[in-house]
């Protein structure tokens, strides 16, 4: 059953291609009642989740298994006070409890913030004080409840704090509550303009921002699922984030249901790419998802040693794409990596969509919800293959969904990058003259060399192309003549030497490729980068020890 269709309305070209998208939703509009209960009446035997861990334990919830849980974990929350309007904390990894805890909270009109358990203690409370959240759900994993129940012992909002399957003093034992609780729930009225949920950003350049959506955003996401994931009706998708970032949410639950499709959950601690690669060949995922470093580290272990036969398409996301990438992976499974790209902040917003040829390492066009340009700094939109800001446009005569409503508790913030109406994104890009999309970097990241700006994507396309980099950043570094010297950070590939010759290699390498005033004059190897929690590499973080 695809739902999706209650909601949209598609005009595609002769050969089914998408070329325009309407939204269209009764004023009362939530997820947790108006897509997973009716999943639940109209296909309730129809597969929401299939769940497995390391450990070979499997569980698999149907849309009515889900529906009724959702139903149990909101009469649990509302009997410890948890009403619309306030604000949840819930950090569940890629625990299975999510896909009922989160339809629970939209159902009571609460507000889901989910977070990653790499918190610290002092993370969870900048949390806690920026959006005033009342209540926790967590994970029995690791510390984070000892951590939440630390943060709750100090003067700020944080009330309740709920476990799942671990009895600990002054927590609720959220598992055995949602046992004896009520499989029926009485609707809560909600608006489709009213907030929903929640993501902090990654922090690369700053403390992180409190992004809000509203119910809408759910909705959004059936372009992401359906046109550019190709997810299949009784399919399995896999997206390999963890719940508390924005790609699971992207990949996890709202567009895939809406589109009748189940997900697919490996709930691992430590990524390796062989027992993935398993886990698509095992359950026979249809779809699947990750940004290009999981791609890159499939590559080195050889994706066409395993039976990827099931799966019909592949797409990336989070970082930019490398063509050498796009091209390998070509080569090992014979479909092509389908690359979008979009923002906390957003829904798809550029994408290789299905029925498109993807040019390698192009992020692809504009999706039809929105009027996506390219500005200088004046404002003024730019011509082909002429380097400026990523912004969008309003669509005259039609709503904008999908694009947040406001950083919460930070309003000169939301003012600054929604100037004139026209919400900036802060990432630089081109446009081909065939009106694809080619990322440069972030505006902050550009290096400014001898009169030239140059985006440290257009260096490290072409340092990932030597056989053995598996990961590299580009800074711009003080430099008396240039202004900036272009610096090339590199990680090599497990057994290669590290020596001065395989710096000068890679060196010439690259400078063989490229324009001379994008030469790499600073090569240094290196162990690890210094990374967000989010697995970003923090050019901050390199810029600010070269200072």
């Amino acid at each position: 059953m695809q739902l999706y269709k209650n909601f949209c309305k598609e005009t595609l070209d002769n050969n089914g291609n998408l070329i325009d998208f309407e939204l269209s939703f009764p004023e009362s509009y939530n997820f947790g009642y108006d897509v997973v209960d009716k999943m639940a009446e109209l296909a309730p035997d129809d597969t929401a989740l299939v769940w497995t861990n390391p450990e070979k334990e499997e569980r698999t919830f149907t849309f009515a298994d889900i529906s009724k849980l959702s139903n149990k974990a909101a009469n649990v929350f509302k009997k410890h006070g948890i009403k619309k309007g306030d604000k949840v904390l819930v950090i569940l990894k890629r625990n299975y409890e999510y896909w009922y805890v989160a339809p629970a909270l939209h159902k009571l009109g609460a507000i889901l913030i989910p977070a990653t358990h790499l918190l610290t203690q002092s993370d969870i409370a900048y949390r806690v004080d920026t959006a005033q959240i009342t209540a926790a759900v967590c994970t029995p994993d690791d510390t984070t409840a000892e951590d939440l129940m630390a943060v709750a012992s100090q003067p700020n909002t944080l009330e309740k704090v709920f476990v799942c399957r671990k009895k600990m003093f002054g927590t609720v034992d959220f598992t055995k509550e949602v046992e004896n609780a009520e499989d029926t729930l009485e609707r809560v009225e909600t608006k489709a303009s009213e907030p929903m949920l929640i993501y902090f950003t990654s922090g690369t350049t700053g403390y992180p921002k409190a992004v809000e959506h509203n119910h809408t955003y759910t909705l959004g996401h059936i372009i992401t699922a359906k046109y550019w994931q190709c997810v299949k009706e009784n399919g399995l998708h896999l997206t390999v984030a963890e719940t508390g970032w924005g790609k699971a949410s992207w990949g996890k639950i709202y567009g895939q249901w809406l589109c009748g499709c189940g997900v697919m959950v490996y709930d691992f601690e430590n990524f390796s790419p062989s027992k993935l690669l398993r886990i698509i060949e095992r359950y026979k995922v249809t779809s699947f998802c990750a940004p290009p470093t999981v791609y890159r580290y499939f590559i080195k272990r050889g994706m066409d040693r395993y039976d990827l036969s099931a799966l019909e398409h592949i797409t990336t996301a989070g970082e930019a794409l490398n063509g050498e990438v796009f091209e390998q992976v070509y080569e090992q499974t014979g479909l092509h990596l389908m690359e979008g790209f979009g923002q906390t902040e957003s829904v798809l917003m550029l994408a290789n969509l299905k029925g498109s040829k993807a040019k390698p390492g192009s992020m692809g066009k504009p999706t039809p919800l929105y009027d996506v340009r390219i500005i200088d700094d004046s404002g003024k939109e730019l011509g082909a293959n002429e380097t400026g800001e990523i912004v969008v446009f309003p669509r005259e005569g039609k709503e904008q969904y999908g694009i947040f409503m406001s950083y919460y508790g930070d309003e000169k913030l939301y003012e600054k990058v929604w100037k004139g109406g026209v919400y900036h994104t802060g990432d630089t890009a081109y446009r081909d003259e065939d009106g694809y999309y080619w990322y440069v970097g972030r505006s902050d990241d550009l290096i400014k060399t001898r009169g030239f700006r140059v985006g440290p994507f257009e260096v490290e396309n072409v340092i990932m192309q030597y056989p053995n980099v598996l990961e590299c950043a580009v800074i711009g570094v003080p430099d008396r003549d240039r202004g900036q010297a272009i610096k090339a950070i590199v990680k090599l590939t497990d057994g290669t030497e590290h020596t001065k010759d395989t710096e000068n290699e890679i060196k010439t390498f690259c400078n063989k490729r490229m324009a001379s005033y994008k030469w790499i004059q600073h090569l240094e190897i290196v162990d690890e980068f210094p990374k967000t929690i989010s697995g970003k590499i923090r050019r901050t973080a390199l810029r600010e020890k070269e200072a």
